[in-house]
Protein backbone atom coordinates (compact mmCIF):
# COMPACT_ATOMS: atom_id res chain seq x y z
CA UNK A 1 0.00 0.00 0.00
CA UNK A 2 1.32 3.55 -0.96
CA UNK A 3 1.46 6.33 1.76
CA UNK A 4 0.81 9.89 0.43
CA UNK A 5 2.72 12.76 1.66
CA UNK A 6 1.00 15.05 3.41
CA UNK A 7 2.48 18.01 2.13
CA UNK A 8 0.35 20.58 0.90
CA UNK A 9 0.38 20.66 -2.73
CA UNK A 10 0.39 24.39 -4.55
CA UNK A 11 -0.90 25.07 -7.51
CA UNK A 12 2.83 24.82 -9.69
CA UNK A 13 4.17 22.03 -7.67
CA UNK A 14 4.04 18.30 -7.82
CA UNK A 15 4.84 16.11 -4.76
CA UNK A 16 5.31 12.61 -5.00
CA UNK A 17 3.82 9.77 -3.21
CA UNK A 18 6.26 8.50 -0.61
CA UNK A 19 8.54 5.81 -2.90
CA UNK A 20 11.19 3.18 -1.50
CA UNK A 21 14.41 2.04 -2.96
CA UNK A 22 16.29 -0.93 -1.51
CA UNK A 23 19.62 -0.63 0.19
CA UNK A 24 21.34 -3.67 1.98
CA UNK A 25 18.00 -5.39 1.43
CA UNK A 26 16.20 -2.47 3.59
CA UNK A 27 13.45 -0.90 2.37
CA UNK A 28 13.96 2.91 2.81
CA UNK A 29 11.68 5.73 2.09
CA UNK A 30 11.77 8.96 0.29
CA UNK A 31 9.81 11.89 -1.46
CA UNK A 32 10.69 14.25 -4.18
CA UNK A 33 8.88 17.52 -4.52
CA UNK A 34 9.31 18.46 -8.32
CA UNK A 35 8.08 20.78 -9.79
CA UNK A 36 6.50 21.18 -13.18
CA UNK A 37 8.21 24.09 -14.20
CA UNK A 38 11.74 23.52 -13.18
CA UNK A 39 14.97 24.50 -15.27
CA UNK A 40 16.94 21.63 -16.65
CA UNK A 41 19.48 23.29 -15.06
CA UNK A 42 18.60 23.04 -11.91
CA UNK A 43 20.35 21.48 -9.39
CA UNK A 44 18.14 19.35 -7.02
CA UNK A 45 18.00 20.05 -3.23
CA UNK A 46 19.12 16.69 -0.60
CA UNK A 47 17.73 16.95 2.71
CA UNK A 48 19.41 15.32 5.93
CA UNK A 49 16.66 15.52 8.72
CA UNK A 50 17.84 14.95 12.18
CA UNK A 51 17.90 12.46 14.49
CA UNK A 52 15.44 12.01 17.66
CA UNK A 53 12.61 11.08 19.07
CA UNK A 54 9.99 11.21 16.16
CA UNK A 55 11.90 13.05 13.61
CA UNK A 56 12.27 11.88 10.11
CA UNK A 57 11.65 13.10 6.68
CA UNK A 58 7.94 15.29 7.58
CA UNK A 59 10.74 16.99 9.68
CA UNK A 60 11.24 19.32 6.02
CA UNK A 61 7.67 19.77 5.10
CA UNK A 62 6.87 23.25 6.25
CA UNK A 63 10.67 24.22 4.41
CA UNK A 64 9.42 22.49 1.15
CA UNK A 65 6.25 24.72 1.13
CA UNK A 66 7.89 27.70 1.76
CA UNK A 67 10.93 26.93 -0.36
CA UNK A 68 7.88 26.66 -3.63
CA UNK A 69 5.81 29.64 -2.08
CA UNK A 70 8.96 32.10 -2.42
CA UNK A 71 9.50 31.09 -6.37
CA UNK A 72 11.88 28.58 -5.85
CA UNK A 73 11.78 25.99 -8.47
CA UNK A 74 14.45 23.30 -7.71
CA UNK A 75 13.67 19.29 -7.27
CA UNK A 76 13.81 18.29 -4.03
CA UNK A 77 14.64 14.97 -2.46
CA UNK A 78 13.40 14.27 0.72
CA UNK A 79 14.35 10.81 2.45
CA UNK A 80 13.77 8.62 5.53
CA UNK A 81 17.08 8.03 7.14
CA UNK A 82 17.34 3.68 7.81
CA UNK A 83 15.86 3.90 11.03
CA UNK A 84 13.52 6.83 10.56
CA UNK A 85 9.94 7.57 8.78
CA UNK A 86 8.58 4.84 6.54
CA UNK A 87 12.12 3.58 5.96
CA UNK A 88 12.79 -0.47 7.68
CA UNK A 89 14.18 0.16 11.34
CA UNK A 90 16.77 -2.53 11.85
CA UNK A 91 17.57 -3.42 15.25
CA UNK A 92 21.10 -1.99 15.16
CA UNK A 93 23.49 0.46 16.40
CA UNK A 94 23.68 3.01 13.18
CA UNK A 95 26.85 5.35 12.43
CA UNK A 96 27.14 8.54 10.20
CA UNK A 97 29.11 6.26 7.85
CA UNK A 98 25.60 3.60 7.83
CA UNK A 99 23.62 7.00 6.69
CA UNK A 100 25.94 8.37 4.62
CA UNK A 101 26.01 4.74 2.53
CA UNK A 102 22.70 4.73 2.49
CA UNK A 103 22.47 8.31 1.02
CA UNK A 104 25.22 7.66 -1.84
CA UNK A 105 23.34 4.85 -3.06
CA UNK A 106 20.45 6.87 -3.49
CA UNK A 107 22.36 9.46 -4.77
CA UNK A 108 23.81 7.45 -7.50
CA UNK A 109 20.74 5.05 -8.27
CA UNK A 110 17.69 7.18 -7.44
CA UNK A 111 18.83 10.98 -8.36
CA UNK A 112 21.58 10.19 -10.55
CA UNK A 113 22.55 13.99 -10.72
CA UNK A 114 24.73 16.22 -8.40
CA UNK A 115 22.77 17.82 -5.41
CA UNK A 116 22.89 20.53 -3.17
CA UNK A 117 23.40 18.83 0.04
CA UNK A 118 21.33 20.26 2.87
CA UNK A 119 21.78 19.06 6.35
CA UNK A 120 20.28 20.00 9.65
CA UNK A 121 22.02 20.29 13.26
CA UNK A 122 24.12 17.18 14.34
CA UNK A 123 23.63 15.22 11.33
CA UNK A 124 26.79 17.50 9.82
CA UNK A 125 28.85 14.59 10.52
CA UNK A 126 26.85 12.25 7.99
CA UNK A 127 27.60 15.05 5.35
CA UNK A 128 30.90 15.41 6.08
CA UNK A 129 30.94 11.43 5.52
CA UNK A 130 29.08 11.34 1.90
CA UNK A 131 31.34 14.34 1.00
CA UNK A 132 34.20 11.93 1.27
CA UNK A 133 32.42 9.05 -0.55
CA UNK A 134 31.30 11.25 -3.51
CA UNK A 135 32.83 14.45 -4.06
CA UNK A 136 31.50 15.04 -7.87
CA UNK A 137 27.77 14.29 -6.55
CA UNK A 138 27.67 16.86 -4.02
CA UNK A 139 27.76 20.36 -5.87
CA UNK A 140 27.32 22.59 -2.68
CA UNK A 141 26.69 22.16 1.30
CA UNK A 142 23.99 24.24 3.04
CA UNK A 143 24.77 23.24 7.79
CA UNK A 144 21.61 24.25 9.57
CA UNK A 145 22.63 24.99 13.08
CA UNK A 146 25.64 22.63 12.50
CA UNK A 147 27.01 21.34 16.36
CA UNK A 148 29.04 23.20 18.50
CA UNK A 149 33.14 23.13 17.20
CA UNK A 150 33.73 21.82 20.54
CA UNK A 151 31.38 18.83 20.24
CA UNK A 152 32.26 18.33 16.20
CA UNK A 153 36.23 17.85 17.03
CA UNK A 154 35.90 15.83 19.90
CA UNK A 155 36.25 12.04 19.59
CA UNK A 156 34.51 10.15 22.63
CA UNK A 157 36.47 6.81 23.76
CA UNK A 158 34.53 3.99 22.04
CA UNK A 159 33.95 2.02 24.64
CA UNK A 160 31.77 4.57 25.98
CA UNK A 161 29.10 4.97 23.33
CA UNK A 162 29.47 1.41 23.13
CA UNK A 163 28.11 1.49 27.08
CA UNK A 164 25.34 3.86 26.65
CA UNK A 165 24.21 2.18 23.90
CA UNK A 166 23.77 -1.19 25.75
CA UNK A 167 22.14 0.76 28.92
CA UNK A 168 19.81 2.21 26.57
CA UNK A 169 19.25 -1.21 24.33
CA UNK A 170 17.62 -2.24 27.52
CA UNK A 171 13.98 -2.86 29.63
CA UNK A 172 15.00 0.66 31.15
CA UNK A 173 15.84 2.31 27.79
CA UNK A 174 12.66 0.79 26.25
CA UNK A 175 10.63 2.31 29.09
CA UNK A 176 12.33 5.86 28.58
CA UNK A 177 11.08 5.68 24.87
CA UNK A 178 7.60 4.74 25.76
CA UNK A 179 7.78 8.13 28.00
CA UNK A 180 9.93 10.03 26.02
CA UNK A 181 6.84 9.65 23.10
CA UNK A 182 4.32 11.15 25.21
CA UNK A 183 3.38 15.38 25.01
CA UNK A 184 4.76 16.67 28.54
CA UNK A 185 8.41 15.16 27.83
CA UNK A 186 8.55 16.34 23.94
CA UNK A 187 6.91 20.01 24.58
CA UNK A 188 9.14 20.65 27.35
CA UNK A 189 12.57 19.49 25.88
CA UNK A 190 11.83 21.40 22.47
CA UNK A 191 11.30 24.45 24.36
CA UNK A 192 14.31 23.54 26.70
CA UNK A 193 16.76 22.86 23.94
CA UNK A 194 15.32 23.59 20.44
CA UNK A 195 13.17 26.38 20.36
CA UNK A 196 13.91 30.27 21.08
CA UNK A 197 9.91 30.49 21.63
CA UNK A 198 7.65 28.36 23.55
CA UNK A 199 4.73 29.47 21.48
CA UNK A 200 6.66 27.94 18.37
CA UNK A 201 6.30 24.68 19.61
CA UNK A 202 2.90 24.36 18.21
CA UNK A 203 0.43 21.15 17.66
CA UNK A 204 2.23 20.41 13.99
CA UNK A 205 5.42 19.83 16.22
CA UNK A 206 3.81 17.89 18.76
CA UNK A 207 1.62 15.76 16.97
CA UNK A 208 4.15 14.91 14.25
CA UNK A 209 6.95 13.84 16.59
CA UNK A 210 4.27 11.84 18.30
CA UNK A 211 3.12 10.29 14.53
CA UNK A 212 6.78 9.24 13.80
CA UNK A 213 7.67 7.69 17.37
CA UNK A 214 4.58 5.19 17.42
CA UNK A 215 6.53 2.49 15.96
CA UNK A 216 8.93 1.81 19.18
CA UNK A 217 11.50 0.22 16.69
CA UNK A 218 12.16 4.07 16.07
CA UNK A 219 14.41 4.21 19.24
CA UNK A 220 17.19 2.42 17.75
CA UNK A 221 18.51 5.61 15.85
CA UNK A 222 17.60 7.91 18.63
CA UNK A 223 19.67 5.32 20.94
CA UNK A 224 22.17 5.46 18.40
CA UNK A 225 22.49 8.88 18.29
CA UNK A 226 22.31 9.43 22.32
CA UNK A 227 25.20 7.07 22.40
CA UNK A 228 27.97 8.92 20.40
CA UNK A 229 28.68 7.08 17.62
CA UNK A 230 28.30 10.31 15.59
CA UNK A 231 31.15 11.78 17.68
CA UNK A 232 34.25 11.88 16.90
CA UNK A 233 37.12 14.41 15.83
CA UNK A 234 35.99 15.97 12.55
CA UNK A 235 38.34 18.90 11.56
CA UNK A 236 40.63 17.71 9.05
CA UNK A 237 37.38 16.20 7.15
CA UNK A 238 35.77 20.02 7.55
CA UNK A 239 39.15 21.40 6.29
CA UNK A 240 39.10 18.87 3.18
CA UNK A 241 35.33 20.16 1.63
CA UNK A 242 36.39 21.47 -1.52
CA UNK A 243 32.99 22.79 -1.73
CA UNK A 244 31.23 25.68 -1.02
CA UNK A 245 29.13 25.37 2.42
CA UNK A 246 26.80 27.83 3.67
CA UNK A 247 26.63 27.98 7.54
CA UNK A 248 23.52 28.72 8.83
CA UNK A 249 23.14 29.45 12.77
CA UNK A 250 20.13 30.79 14.96
CA UNK A 251 20.87 34.04 16.58
CA UNK A 252 20.37 32.20 19.88
CA UNK A 253 21.82 28.82 19.21
CA UNK A 254 22.61 26.61 21.81
CA UNK A 255 24.30 23.20 22.64
CA UNK A 256 22.65 20.66 24.13
CA UNK A 257 26.01 18.84 25.10
CA UNK A 258 28.26 20.41 28.06
CA UNK A 259 31.34 21.30 25.73
CA UNK A 260 29.17 23.37 23.90
CA UNK A 261 27.79 25.52 26.36
CA UNK A 262 29.87 28.19 26.61
CA UNK A 263 30.03 29.09 23.44
CA UNK A 264 28.15 32.06 21.47
CA UNK A 265 26.55 32.12 18.35
CA UNK A 266 29.51 34.24 16.94
CA UNK A 267 31.85 32.29 18.27
CA UNK A 268 30.52 29.12 16.78
CA UNK A 269 30.06 30.26 13.14
CA UNK A 270 33.55 31.69 13.31
CA UNK A 271 34.61 28.59 13.94
CA UNK A 272 33.20 26.42 11.05
CA UNK A 273 34.72 29.94 8.90
CA UNK A 274 38.00 29.38 10.12
CA UNK A 275 37.91 25.70 8.53
CA UNK A 276 36.31 25.39 5.65
CA UNK A 277 37.81 26.20 2.40
CA UNK A 278 34.70 27.80 0.88
CA UNK A 279 32.54 28.91 3.64
CA UNK A 280 30.15 31.25 4.35
CA UNK A 281 28.36 31.88 7.11
CA UNK A 282 24.56 34.08 8.06
CA UNK A 283 22.51 34.57 11.77
CA UNK A 284 19.14 34.35 11.58
CA UNK A 285 16.44 34.28 14.09
CA UNK A 286 15.73 31.44 15.89
CA UNK A 287 17.39 29.01 17.85
CA UNK A 288 18.46 24.98 16.63
CA UNK A 289 15.63 24.09 14.13
CA UNK A 290 15.80 26.71 12.08
CA UNK A 291 13.90 25.01 8.80
CA UNK A 292 10.96 24.89 11.20
CA UNK A 293 10.68 27.66 13.58
CA UNK A 294 12.60 30.20 11.18
CA UNK A 295 10.88 28.79 7.98
CA UNK A 296 11.13 32.26 5.82
CA UNK A 297 14.02 33.32 6.81
CA UNK A 298 15.68 30.06 6.43
CA UNK A 299 14.67 29.66 2.87
CA UNK A 300 15.70 33.39 1.90
CA UNK A 301 19.20 32.98 3.69
CA UNK A 302 19.86 29.51 1.74
CA UNK A 303 18.34 30.90 -1.43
Amino acid sequence: MVAYSETMITQDKTVSPTQFYTWKNYRCAYEVHNPTNSPPESIPLLLIHPIGVGLSRQFWQRFCREWYQQGHRNPIYNPDLLGCGESDMPHVAYTPNDWAEQLQHFIKTVVQKPVILVAQGALFPVAVELVQKEPNFIAELALSGPPAWAVITKKTPEWQDKLIWNLLDSPLGNAFYRYARGEKFLRDFSTRQLFDSADAVDAEWINTLQKGAANPASRHAVFSFLAGFWRKDYTQAIASIKQPTLVIVGETASSISQEGKKESPDERLADYLNVLPQGRGIKIPGRNVLPYESTTEFVGALA
